[in-house]
């Protein structure tokens, strides 16, 4: 079994570990130097309704990726505004990790290698094709998962943003981001809000050493500063712009809030640096990432593929997707957890075995399907769901679903027949 997987962000890297525990030979493969995609200035784990989803994919015999970054917590069990028992992880040393650790899963991963095309036999894809170091590679696989996001290529950013905002995806450098399901004549879908088309990135990265003594010290002790903002400099308005819907609350177009993920991270889209710099504390600030950050953000949800609650895209019948290609879900924690999923069900499709699909006993089986379902309205297009916030972790409360005894969530797995039901043959 030879299973290819286009993305290495967090999602990309789940579904590689979650496919070769059932014993596929798997390739990852990614356009950048680096693994990880928003994973690189992302950070935050276990928020709200993250902690019950990161507990039940252990539960589920998926959590492996969940105990390497765990290791790299720098902050654990912070409250910030609208967030309980949060941990953050070093943005600085993350990669590198995740990357020995599947390497000495056996995974094969090439980077800098950005796959173009698509080779169909009716409705199989074949193999895929793109450019590494120059030359033209070829990936043939029995099956393949789609984790390459929904960002750029710039031109999205430019149409539907502010421009480039110079990001850690780096087109420019590497190449805008390629869709395999469309390659393949899938119909994509758009996010779509109103007026706006995609999703702005929700924060910013600040080069910690550019900060205030004080206030370094601050983020390094507690993992969070909150600075209140004055009336002129708030960001009315702007935060609807945001991926991340559960940031959209008083609280951060009222303040500056900065995590401490190895830089600091500015808990909005984009600040005017003129602006920032009359802040308390950060009157010699200097973005990190995007280094445009005083402008804009690169824009989101653009480009999600159709498919069912076992995660294989509409139309192509080896072709599976995670993380943003899977819908409008935000967060490493649910790209990890959609990863795992697609994974699963690419080797079982070789299998010739039936797919896995979670049930609604399950906080993840419920909100695969439930994002999909909303997907499928013009309301639902303009919603974002993340276990940790807004739309989707209202649900979880109202269903009595989110706890944060990771012993609860074990046995509530267990009663539902689903203990282990993700892990390899050896591990049930």
């Amino acid at each position: 079994m030879r299973v290819i997987v286009i993305g290495g962000g967090w999602a990309g890297c789940a579904a590689a570990v979650s496919a070769k525990k059932q014993g596929a030979d798997v390739v990852l493969v990614e356009r950048t130097d680096m693994l990880l995609g928003t994973g690189l200035v992302g950070g935050i784990m276990r928020n709200n309704g993250r902690l019950t989803a990161t507990e039940e994919l252990k539960a589920l015999g998926g959590g492996d990726l969940f105990t390497v970054i765990e290791s790299n917590f720098i902050h654990k069990d912070i409250t910030f505004p609208g967030h309980l028992h949060a941990s953050l992880y070093d943005v600085s040393t993350m990669e590198p990790k995740i990357r020995r650790f599947l390497e000495a899963s056996g995974i094969c991963i090439e980077t800098g290698c950005r796959i173009t095309d698509v080779e169909m036999d009716k409705n199989r894809i074949t193999t895929v094709l793109g450019k590494q170091a120059g030359k033209t590679v070829r990936f043939q696989g029995d099956a393949f998962i789609e984790t390459t996001g929904t960002a750029g290529p710039p031109a999205n950013c430019a149409k539907h943003g502010n421009g480039c905002a110079m990001c850690i995806l780096r087109c420019h450098s590497f190449g805008g981001r390629v869709s395999i399901a469309a390659k393949a004549g899938v119909a994509e879908v758009n996010g779509k809000k109103g007026d706006q088309t995609g999703a702005v990135s929700g924060s910013c990265k600040l080069h910690k050493e550019s900060l205030s003594p004080d206030l370094r010290k601050q983020l390094n002790d507690t993992g969070v500063a909150v600075i209140p903002l004055d009336e002129n400099l708030r960001m009315t308005g702007k935060l609807s712009l945001k991926a991340c819907q559960q940031y959209a609350i008083a609280d951060f177009e009222q303040n500056v809030i900065l995590l401490d993920t190895g830089h600091a991270k500015l808990m909005t889209p984009f600040f005017p640096l003129d602006g920032l710099r009359k802040i308390p504390g950060l009157e010699n600030a200097r973005f990190e990432d995007p280094y445009a950050g005083g402008m804009g953000n690169s824009v989101r949800y653009m480009g999600m593929s159709p498919r069912d609650d076992a995660l294989k895209v509409d139309g192509v019948d080896n072709l599976f997707c995670a993380g943003e290609k899977a819908g409008l879900m935000v967060g490493h924690t649910e790209a990890i957890c959609t990863g795992t999923l697609a994974g699963v069900n690419a080797v079982r499709h070789v299998q010739g075995k039936t797919a896995r699909v979670l049930p609604e006993a399950s906080v993840i089986g419920d909100a695969v399907t439930f994002v999909r379902e909303q997907m499928q309205t013009p309301e639902g297009l303009g919603l974002k769901f993340t276990f940790s916030g807004s739309v989707l972790f209202d649900r979880m409360k109202q269903k009595g679903r989110y706890h944060t005894d990771p012993a609860v969530i074990d046995r509530q797995m267990e009663k539902a027949g689903l203990k282990n039901i993700l892990a390899s043959v050896q591990d049930r």
